[in-house]
Order: C-alpha cells, then structure tokens, then sequence
C-alpha cells in the first residue's frame, strides 16, 4: 500500500475544538487526497477556525478602499518626515499581505495593491489588546483592509500606520518562498494567479501587453480604420493554410470549425462598402506547441481598400515604430541581448528569392531547378510530399536557410503563386505575388498582400487548393463558393494583413517563449 493510500485512512487532526471545523473538512480530506495536505494548511485552518469562533467573517465584503498604493508613493514619497506629521489625511487602502514581521506587541507588514506595495506598521496600543490578538492572526497572503495616516521610519521607508484594520480574505494556502518565488516554469503557467501575485516581472509583461493592444487600436483608430468583429465558428475554416479545430453544433446538427483566420469575413465587409476594417481576437490552429506556437493565439488583421502591399510596408513600419516608442519609450528594443531596430526607415525590404540566394546561399539553379530543390529540401532533414510544387519547396528552404538569419526587421516580399492562395498576382510576372511576410529576431511577425479580388482567379485558386487537400495536405485552404459570390459581386482592390500579436509583446517584452506573454497558455492535463 504506498503513502498516499495510507494517508487517506488516517483522520485529520487540527489542534482546534472549535465548532467551525467541519466547515474545512471536505477542503481538507480533497487535500489529504491529493497528498497536498501539509503543517502550514492546518495551521491556516485553525487560525480560521479561531477567528469564526470571534465572529470575525472570513470573506466580508463592506470594505471601502479610497486610496492605491501607487498614488500614495507619487504624492507623498517625496515629502520628508517633518512634512509627513503635518498630514492629517487618513487613507483606505486593501490588498494582499506579501511580507510580515512581528516583534510581539509590534509588527511590520508589506500590502500589495494593483499599483504597487507598502510597508505598514501596527502595534497593540494603537489597536487595543482584543484587536491585536485577532490581528495575529494574520497570514502571508490573506487579502486586508487598513486605514491609517502616514509617517517614516527611521530607515527612511514611507509607512503607513495602522488605525483601523478587516480581514477581507483569508488565504487558506501559502504563497511560494519570498525569495524563491515560482521556480518550476509550469507551475507558473498553470498557476497564473499565484505567478501574478508573487512574479513582478509577469504582472509587467500583462500590463505592458494591454498598453501594446490599446497603442495598436489608437494608431489603426486615427488612420480610419473601424474596428469589427467577424464569426469564431465557422462553416468553412479560411483565410490561411492551416489544420482547424472542429466542432459541432447540435441544434443546427452541423459540422464546424473554430476559426483560423477572420480574413475571408473581412474582406466581405470591403464588399459591403466598409474600406477599411479590423479586428483584434483569437484564432485557432490545430498544431504543434511551441516556445513560438500556442493552438489558441491573438491575431490583429486589418483590411484597406484602393491600397497595395507597399501601402501596407509603409504603414507597418509607421504603427511598429509608434507602438515601441509609446509603450518602451524608444523605436530601438531589446530582445534577448540584440538590440532590434524598429525606427522608421531601418527595415529591409528583398524579394523572396533574392532572400534564399544572398541569406540562404542557394543558387538561382538550384532553387529554380525541381529536382535539385526536392533533393536539397530532402538532404536538409524536410519531408516532401508526393506532387508538391515548386513555390512549397522552395518555402520549405526559406524556413530552414532565411528565417532563422533575419533579426533585424526584413519585409520579404513576392512570394510564389503556389504557396498565396488569396494574394493577387503580380502584373509582371504572374508566377509570383505582391505578398510580403514581415520578420525580425528569427520569426515571422506578419504576413500581408494586396488582395485577389478577380473571383474566376480566386477559384481557380481554391480548386488547385482542394486539389492539394485530396493529395493529402491537410493544410490546404478550403474551397469557399460563398466568398467567390461575394468576390462576383466586386470587391475594391485592396491591401490586408495579419500581425501576430503574441509575437509583438514578445518583441516589446524581451519575452523568450510565448506562454510568458499569454494569461493561461494551453497544457498538458496535471497528472
């Protein structure tokens, strides 16, 4: 019989009499399960136990707080001591104790509001003796309200002084060693809640990535653009070459697919008369997980009519460039140690085949030859399907030899025809695009081009998908007969694009894996 089985038979024992214990016992026994169940637990129980016996709640929810942490310190850290005491103002101030030391009829303690920490004082005489008994039993991590004036310490340290105080929230767990915090990277994914409380830099990188979205609708806001909102489920997964994730909806007792693109319902929109559009939200992709990939992601894609993909060059460099310098304070950022050049003007801009010939070495024989490009994918570790064209396999070298090289911001643009199913061909050459993908510290940031809006081209482009998919490329684009109508009805040239926005913050937050820039990234299930 192991451990935890015989833990399971043995009773809970809590140093307490008090009539208040059944009410933690199931909490307890789902502990003692788990083999969760420790010393510091019982002891936050009983201390509850304690405190329902002196008719203290344990979750009230009368508290007024008037006052945030951050506010105090701007208004007042830089007054000395003498200015202090000639401060009558009381504050109201709740949050989470993160720090405490007593020294038996005084103690220290650190309350942890949204905007920042302040140490705070209370003392026996200042509360009386019943109220301090009870204020004793404060923990690490309970949720407290305290209002008091202010004064400093000997050490300098601006304070709080403790004239009235309510347990908001008893914490029934211990937060993770203060000086340790959430080593176990996992653990801090899956536990985002204690990550935030006890990681500053996590609760920085969310703020920071709130900022970025909000700079990012103000610049597409002043440029008149509208921001819409397209379907999530869709019947007919497009807008990408991706694998969807399914679903059913019983009502209408039909198949489908949470979205991998909005792109297809955008560009609807231009149809309607709506020139210019775009859309912040999630995506889905049915694929690996990755320190780059997560299956559910954040997609900004906008759409401008009577625009091409050199527009769009433009634009990108002008909202990157103003987005780094209003959310970092300069166009220059760093990313795990190089410093990356976002200031307009400094970006590079090369063809897709002049990138796999000046950064990937390969030789325009090569590339343009079809055998010698299938062997070469081949000799560098690449599968390669049975019929794959030309364009795929000469994509599959840019990934290997170009992507990795390109740090500093490279539009790569006019991809081949085979690979840009709904880019508009090029009027010169129709074998390629007027597509580019943005790039910058190895990976792809965003992918635009000026649109196809000729609908007996853009059929033809979903057969040839369709096509694929029965070869047996489960990434290859569905055929759309709604969005050709629509096309039949005449959509305006126009110019969209996609940009990744988990990819940005990453980028602005000197993140190395994208589960650092996402609240609750998809795991595996706990064991």
């Amino acid at each position: 019989m192991s451990n935890t089985q015989n833990n399971k038979k043995k009773k809970i024992k809590l140093a307490t009499k008090s009539e208040h214990v059944q009410k933690f016992m199931p909490m307890m026994e789902a502990l003692q399960a788990k083999d969760e169940l420790n010393q510091v637990i019982k002891t936050r129980v009983e201390k509850a136990c304690v405190l329902l016996d002196e008719s203290v709640p344990l979750y009230p929810n009368d508290f007024h707080q008037d006052s945030h942490v951050g506010d105090i310190f701007a208004a007042y850290d830089p007054m000395d001591a003498e200015a202090l005491e000639g401060i009558e103002e009381k504050f109201s101030i709740a949050g989470r104790v993160v720090g405490l030391r007593s020294f038996g009829k005084a103690t220290f303690f650190h309350v942890q509001d949204r905007s920042g920490k302040i140490q705070v004082f209370c003392s026996r005489d200042d509360l009386g003796a019943e109220a301090y008994t009870l204020f004793k039993k404060t923990d690490i991590g309970d949720i407290v309200g305290v209002v008091g004036s202010l004064f400093r310490t000997k050490t300098g340290e601006l304070t709080m002084k403790t004239e009235g105080f309510k347990l908001i929230t008893k914490s029934l767990r211990p937060l993770p060693e203060k000086y340790h915090g959430l080593k176990d990277v996992e653990i801090r994914y899956r536990q985002r809640y204690v990550d935030l409380i006890v990681t500053p830099r996590t609760k920085e990188i969310f703020m920071a990535r709130t900022a970025i979205v909000r700079e990012l609708r103000n610049f597409l806001d002043e440029k008149g653009f509208m921001e819409v909102e397209t379907p999530m489920m869709q019947p007919i997964p497009g807008g990408a070459t991706a694998k969807p994730f399914e679903t059913h909806h019983n009502a209408l007792d039909m198949k489908l697919y949470m979205r991998i693109a909005p792109e297809l319902y955008l560009k609807r929109l231009l149809v309607g008369g709506f020139e210019r559009v775009y859309e912040i939200n999630r995506n889905f992709r049915n694929e690996g997980i990755s320190t780059q990939h997560n299956p559910e992601f954040t997609m900004l894609e906008f759409y401008w009519a009577y625009a091409n993909f050199e527009n769009l060059m433009d634009l990108t460099e002008e909202m990157f460039s103003r987005v780094a310098e209003r959310v970092t304070g300069s166009a220059k950022v760093e990313y795990q140690g190089e410093v990356i050049d976002l200031s307009i003007g400094a970006w590079t801009r090369m063809t897709f085949h002049d990138s796999l010939e000046k950064i990937g070495g390969i030789s325009p024989e090569i590339y343009n030859d079809y055998e010698k490009c299938k062997e070469l994918v081949k000799n560098s570790g690449e599968k390669v399907v049975e019929g794959e064209k030309l364009g795929k396999l000469q994509a599959k070298l840019f990934d290997i030899r170009v992507e990795p090289k390109l740090i500093q911001p490279h539009f790569i643009y006019h991809y081949p025809t085979d690979i840009s199913p709904l880019s508009r061909r090029n009027e010169e050459n129709p074998d390629i695009t007027d597509r580019f993908e943005l790039f910058m510290t190895g990976r792809e940031m965003a992918n635009a081009f000026s649109e196809l809006n000729d609908p007996v081209d853009q059929r033809g482009r979903f057969e040839d998908q369709v096509a694929e998919k029965e070869a047996g490329d489960e990434e290859a684009h569905f055929m759309d007969e709604d969005y050709v109508r629509a096309l039949e009805y005449g959509m305006p040239p126009a110019a969209g694009q996609g940009v990744g926005i988990d990819r940005l913050v990453m980028l602005l937050t000197d993140s190395a894996s994208i589960r650092e820039v996402i609240l609750f990234p998809l795991l595996r299930p706990e064991a």
